[in-house]
């Protein structure tokens, strides 16, 4: 085992109560954050809704000009054949323009009232791109106030995080660099509670029971002596003294 010192316990307990705060803090800011993520993909889903739309109405407005573009040009092509039939000699030209007017007046009549249709269609749809649009509107100014709100409740645990990632690295350097590495290991595998006090015979990472002689060295505090159970490094403390990893 390790030889250690009741002065290295002492800077393990202290290095853990700034690991477990910046634990704490870490995964607090990492919760905001998502809740942050979840708004904007709200934001993003509608936004893509109503792009969905905008193209609809896009294509519908598109119809109607073709529409109205053919029957203008259909309605120019029967007056130039009503100006034709005058001039026509002989009774088969007559007839074979005449065919062509009725079918130019049939195919314009047919679109005119298809056309009714597309510009209600577009009516509709403009109507509905209005009304989603002034609603994608509110709903980012509410989600972009949300998100303030919750980078403000945020700022000041992005501050102290900064100040425990200091001082635990300010605590580190004063352990040795093995125990300091075998404090780093336990923490990144345990999420980080390295350092746990026994109390009542029991480690309070995993309480599960230590043996009697273990719990004696533990409070030697001469070696370093870890858990059995969740290799958790164990210390003694008196019962009014400030514990790490106890309820």
């Amino acid at each position: 085992m390790q030889e250690i010192t009741r002065e290295d316990i002492g800077i393990l307990v202290q290095l853990q109560k700034a690991e477990t705060e910046t634990v704490r803090i870490e995964s607090f800011l990492k919760k905001i954050d998502k809740e942050k993520s979840s708004l904007e993909k709200k934001l993003a889903k509608f936004e893509t809704a109503l792009k969905v739309k905008k193209d609809a109405l896009e294509r519908a407005a598109t119809l109607c000009r073709e529409t109205e573009a053919e029957v203008q040009m259909l309605g120019d092509r029967v007056v130039k054949s009503n100006e034709s039939l005058r001039l026509v000699k002989t009774n088969k030209e007559y007839q074979a323009l005449q065919r062509e007017v009725d079918d130019n007046r049939k195919r314009k009549e047919t679109l005119e009232t298809s056309l009714i249709q597309f510009l209600e269609d577009e009516e509709a749809k403009q109507a509905l791109v209005t009304e989603k649009a002034s609603e994608f509107a509110q709903l980012t100014e509410k989600i972009r106030a949300d998100q303030e709100e919750i980078d403000k409740k945020g700022e000041n645990d992005r501050e102290l995080l900064a100040q425990y990632r200091q001082q635990r690295e300010e605590i580190g350097v004063k352990l040795d660099g093995t125990l300091y590495r075998k404090f780093n290991e336990i923490s990144d595998t345990s999420g980080g509670l390295a350092v746990v006090q026994v109390r009542d015979h029991l480690c309070r990472g995993c309480f599960m029971s230590i043996p009697p002689q273990l719990y004696i060295e533990v409070q030697r505090a001469n070696t370093l002596i870890m858990c059995p159970q969740c290799n958790r490094i164990l210390y003694y403390a008196e019962p009014e003294e400030d514990t790490v990893g106890a309820d």
